[in-house]
């Protein structure tokens, strides 16, 4: 720091010595000029950072605490504080009569914060499905409901929450669901999760804890149901469907005593169980005292008449139902809801406990608010139109586009099945040119167990999502899409 050499001062003598450590210097100043009762804590911080950073390499020399106070305009005393402290933490090392070094132990922290949310990278229009529209979150609305509640919130009320949740809004949530999805909801049994995939896995181990080894899933189904319950330990069995939903006798056969159902709008063919159906299902856990998990992903959205019931108000003793704000709201807010039958409730919030102490307290507070105040309703009914129009869109921009083609599991949810006319395929092709021109598309066959595609007689069927595109974009998107199938079909003629 001095004319010494041993550490170039900054300004013009640094030219002289050590570039590096120059400038690692030059990262105090700052610190300097902080204001006097924060000084300390600055200059510190500035000097951990230049260390943390690498721009102070390990066994560089300090200047002694009077050099380094003379140059930078501080007192002595604040420097050596200073090198004690950081001394202490590991940082730099010092010897009487030795000075003070940079520590060899230090390694610069890594940088980068990658995103790691599921995108599709470069996409110019993303058809895969499970996403809402995020610009109708109601923000102004939200707004208002958080400034209410943080306004009259107890101060008790920010310490460590019931795990079930806070008890107004899973009082909230007890009548919503019972007006709206015919469920059996006790307060007291509900539970308030962060989204379906964390009542998935509260009810894999509970499963595990109680000795199951193996779950039923729909095929095709969800590919996420397997993934969480994997993380639980338990193994998952791809199920068949038919017209009327999941096939009794291959569940029967499977031997399987838990099973994941998607009952009033399954994912992704868009069958609604027949009542036949949910009749037999019951009976089998009715039969060997099984359970039936109930992913109620978007049963509020329906187009054509009235959303069905949930499959748990029939039978609340043998079905988990689970449920969230993922599709109505924002997948964001991480905020969802389990009900369970009586004789896994205490485990249930068991596991809650111990997985993360409860969801956050005004977060709850807020959807307690929104639900209780009728505002939920509200969004629920804009959201209801907006996707019907874009459902609407979809459909028309099909039959434009890509003549023939078929279209099912219109009349809820958001996203449609498109089996697309064989001269259109092969699907590995269809695929190709598609991410070549920046489409993100999902086929069936991704929904299946074993991967294999769901369609036996050559054509092309897509998982279609819309909710999140406005029409003109659903219309345009197409579009894209039928001009990149046509350049594909040219080249090869």
């Amino acid at each position: 720091m001095t004319s010494s050499g041993t550490n170039p001062a900054p300004g013009p003598a640094s030219a002289e010595g050590d570039s590096s450590a120059s400038a690692a210097w030059e990262l105090l100043l700052p610190a300097a000029s902080a204001p006097a009762r924060g000084r300390g804590r600055a200059l510190q911080a500035a000097l951990r950072e230049a260390v943390r950073s690498g721009r102070l390499a390990a066994g560089t020399r300090l200047p002694a605490s009077r050099e380094l106070a003379a140059d930078l305009g501080v007192s002595r005393g604040l420097v050596t504080e200073a090198y004690e402290q950081l001394t202490a933490e590991g940082y730099l090392r010092s010897g009487r009569g030795a000075g003070t070094w940079v520590s060899g132990t230090v390694r610069p922290a890594a940088r980068t914060a990658r995103d790691l949310s599921p995108r599709a990278p470069g996409a110019r229009v993303d058809f895969r499905p499970g996403t809402p529209d995020l610009a109708l979150f109601p923000r102004s609305a939200w707004a208002a409901a958080h400034r209410t509640v943080l306004d009259r919130l107890p101060h008790r009320a920010l310490g460590y929450p019931d795990p079930r949740g806070l008890p107004e809004l899973r009082v909230a949530l007890a009548s919503l669901l019972a007006r709206r999805r015919g469920v059996v909801a006790d307060p007291e049994r509900v539970v308030v999760c962060s989204g379906v995939a964390q009542a998935t896995t509260l009810l894999g181990f509970v499963l595990r804890g109680r000795g199951a080894t193996t779950v039923g899933t729909e095929d095709p189904g969800s590919p996420e149901h397997a993934s969480l319950f994997a993380s639980t330990g338990l193994t998952t069995i791809g199920l068949p469907l038919d017209d009327e939903g999941l096939a009794v006798g291959p569940l029967l056969r499977s031997g399987v005593r838990a099973v994941v159902t998607t009952p009033a709008h399954q994912f992704p063919t868009g069958i609604a169980y027949s009542a036949d159906r949910r009749a037999a299902l019951l009976d089998w856990a009715r039969d060997i005292s099984g359970v039936i998990m109930e992913d109620d992903y978007d049963g509020d959205f329906r187009y054509d008449r009235a959303p069905v019931g949930a499959l748990q108000g029939l039978d609340p003793e043998h079905v988990v139902y689970t449920g969230s704000v993922s599709k109505s709201l924002a997948p964001g807010l991480r905020l969802g809801w389990l009900i369970a039958p009586a004789s896994m409730t205490d485990e249930i919030v068991a596991r809650k406990r111990t997985m993360d102490l409860g969801n956050p307290s005004v977060d709850q507070a807020v959807l307690a608010d929104f639900v209780a105040g009728g505002a939920y309703d509200r969004q629920l009914r804009r959201c209801q139109r907006a996707y019907r129009e874009r459902r609407d869109a979809m459909t028309g921009a099909l039959a434009t586009h890509f003549p023939g083609t078929e279209v099912s599991g219109i009349s809820a949810g958001l996203h449609i099945i498109a089996r697309l006319p064989e001269r259109f395929g092969p699907q590995a092709e269809l695929l190709r040119r598609a991410a070549a021109a920046g489409i993100a598309l999902r086929p069936l066959s991704d929904c299946a167990a074993d991967g294999a595609d769901c369609a036996d007689d050559g054509t092309v069927r897509l998982v279609l999502g819309y909710a999140h595109l406005a029409p003109t974009a659903v219309e345009a998107g197409v579009r894209l899409l039928a001009e990149a199938v046509r350049r594909g079909r040219a080249g090869r003629a």
